[in-house]
């Protein structure tokens, strides 16, 4: 059952007739019927948090949650729901201690111990992370967000090979993970080793080919390895993905530099310079 919102009515389609309900109230509302068909249904306030949370709106997941006739003290799934609403918001702090609550209720809860770890990594305590990151893959070993988000813990502590572990166990649990390609390139990049770099951000346009990013980061391996025509190319559609990347500008006008280009180069310092006024002292 899906759950749709219209100027601030819950929508919710019929599981029997497929007639659309608007429900004014969702906070005082435990069960539906439908006027057409009968049918009684029971409202998962849960999936509205998370459906609340997808669109951004964190507040209401929250109010949600308070006011919500059948959530209980001793409900693990919605403070964890409750926890990240509250990341969202930036309230660091008031997340950690509901998903420490989500955890004392429900102690083999993977999804909690991943959101800690998220919360901890967050405000710089990678070691933290990388404890409730253990945790989350011991209760749930092909839990690929875990190994990924372990992994960019490890890359905080400069701990590259053992980051790259874990990229390769997220990559072999999900094959098309693209952000897993695109930090493992990173990491690689971080040991020298651009080829693999590249194969990795070639991966991961392929994946999704629309990251600017991904183009910037092969285009900077390509330049560390001499190819400054290839590195070029790269920044070209990293800046026609992304028309403000002032640090495409900025490596491309080195790539032209290293060509002998330099009136390309100081055009394109020039505008990485309008753009971020600070690269021109880098």
């Amino acid at each position: 059952m899906d759950y749709e919102f219209s100027d601030k009515k819950l929508i919710i389609e019929c599981g029997k007739c497929h007639k659309n309900l608007r429900i004014p109230d969702i906070q005082k509302t435990l069960k539906v019927t439908c006027p057409l068909c009968k049918h009684e249904f029971v409202i998962d306030h849960g999936k509205i948090q998370s459906s609340y949370r997808n669109l951004g709106q964190h507040e209401r997941a929250i109010q949600n949650f308070n006011e919500a006739p059948h959530l209980k003290s001793d409900d693990a799934v919605a403070y964890n729901n409750w926890g990240i609403a509250y990341r969202n918001l930036g309230q660091y702090q008031r997340a950690i201690e509901d998903h420490d609550e989500a955890i004392r209720l429900k102690p083999d809860y993977a999804a909690a111990y991943l959101n800690r770890g998220i919360d901890y990594y967050i405000l710089g305590q990678h070691t933290r992370a990388i404890e409730d990151y253990d945790e989350a893959i011991r209760l749930k070993p092909d839990y690929a967000v875990a190994y990924y988000s372990r992994g960019d813990a490890y890359v905080k502590l400069s701990q590259y090979p053992r980051a790259i572990e874990d990229y390769d166990e997220a990559i072999r649990l999900k094959s098309d993970y693209a952000s897993a390609y695109f930090n493992r390139g990173i990491a690689y990049r971080s040991l020298g080793q651009h080829e693999r770099t590249i194969q990795d951000f070639s991966e991961a346009i392929r994946l999704k080919s629309d990251d600017a990013p991904a183009y910037f980061n092969r285009g900077y391996s390509y330049v560390k390895l001499g190819r400054y025509q290839r590195a070029i190319e790269d920044y070209d559609e990293a800046i026609r993905l992304k028309a403000d990347y002032a640090s495409a500008y900025y490596e491309r006008a080195i790539a032209y530099l290293s060509l002998g280009q330099y009136e390309r180069a100081i055009q394109d310092f020039n505008e990485a310079k309008r753009l971020e006024p600070d690269l021109a002292n880098a």
